[in-house]
């Protein structure tokens, strides 16, 4: 059975205390060896976070102590391994940068879509089904004859909505949309965007992609590829298997396995989306990372970041070491008073 428990969580709310929620939050996870990144914003929390079982799910309970996040909701899949390095709280602007000030995301949303009743909805010739995560992501799986924008940010939406409002563009006479992404927060943003917009008949997936591959069989399902994940298992499947892809560790492009045999591709170092902007500079000291995080994967140690347990036992000896050469310190001391 996999051995940590991965939790994708998000949910828009005023949070006028963001800054001081913080350290509460980090301190409670790091108690519990929780790894992963989670943001805080005045529109409210967004993130990622892996860990024991029972630690993870009372991370969550802790955050649904809040009345104001009480409707969190959060998308549940597994890994072998730690797909985090560390432990990260930020404090942001925006919980996803749609770069849209005062958007009310949790009063203008759009309606919610659930997956079994996504493929109806997506399948009518009237409905222009829209991708709106990131050109790269799109390009590893999405909805088949949805439209990918090609934008390298979310907070390039705006102005691509801008312009395919224009006659001759896609969204030319308000139609109805649909829209869709990895675990439903891009949605939430960019369909409340779209009505404020006067879009009036706009629709997004419940839970995002993640939600519609752990709830609809392959054999019923209309998505083709993979989806892009934000962590070290890179893409997952159907069923939310873990998929074929891995990261270029230099630009953190996503590679396939013909990626993975292009000739501008070596580990650690380049792929064929980075290899032709490295100067041989960076190039050495790429290789020279590659070279030493080999050598700590060979000591069975990690190279980057370790599990917390291990922080706090290597933490809790050098303490131990510490006193006990002062001790030693101590008694020679006392010994050269008493001669």
């Amino acid at each position: 059975m996999a051995k940590y428990l991965v939790a994708a969580l998000y949910h828009f709310a005023e949070l006028d205390d963001y800054v001081s929620l913080r350290q509460p939050l980090y301190d409670f996870c790091a108690e519990r060896q929780i790894i992963g990144t989670l943001l805080l914003a005045r529109e409210g929390i967004n993130g990622t976070i892996a860990g024991p079982e029972q630690g993870v799910k009372e991370v969550l309970a802790y955050l649904r102590s809040d009345p104001r996040l009480a409707k969190l909701v959060h998308k549940e899949s597994w890994a072998d391994s730690m797909p985090f390095y560390r432990l990260k709280v930020k404090l942001k602007k925006e919980i996803v940068t749609l770069g849209v000030p005062d958007l009310k995301t949790a009063e203008m949303v759009g309606q919610y879509v659930a997956p079994e009743d996504w493929n109806a909805l997506i399948e009518s010739p009237d409905v222009v089904l829209i991708d709106t995560r990131n050109d790269y992501e799109v390009g590893i799986g999405t909805f088949k004859h949805a439209i990918n924008p090609k934008t390298d940010s979310f907070s390039e939406f705006p102005e691509w909505v801008a312009e395919q409002r224009k006659e001759g563009g896609v969204l030319a006479g308000n139609p109805r949309v649909a829209m869709f992404c990895t675990g439903g927060i891009r949605c939430e943003k960019s369909t409340a965007f779209m009505r404020s917009q006067g879009f009036e008949d706009v629709y997004h997936l419940q839970g995002g992609i993640l939600k519609y591959l752990e709830d609809i069989t392959e054999d019923k399902s209309l998505w083709d590829g993979e989806c892009f994940v934000f962590d070290e298992r890179v893409s997952v499947g159907h069923g939310l298997r873990q998929g074929d892809y891995t990261f270029c560790r230099a630009c953190r492009m996503p590679l396939n396995e013909a990626d993975r045999h292009d000739e501008r591709y070596e580990e650690g170092v380049s792929c064929r989306h980075c290899h032709d902007s490295l100067d041989p500079e960076k190039v050495e000291r790429l290789r020279e990372r590659q070279k030493q995080a080999q050598l700590a994967q060979e000591r069975r140690s990690r190279h980057i970041g370790a599990p917390l347990s291990e922080l706090r036992e290597k933490k809790h000896a050098w303490r131990q070491e510490l006193a006990e050469r002062s001790r030693l310190a101590q008694e020679k001391a006392e010994a050269e008073r008493n001669k």
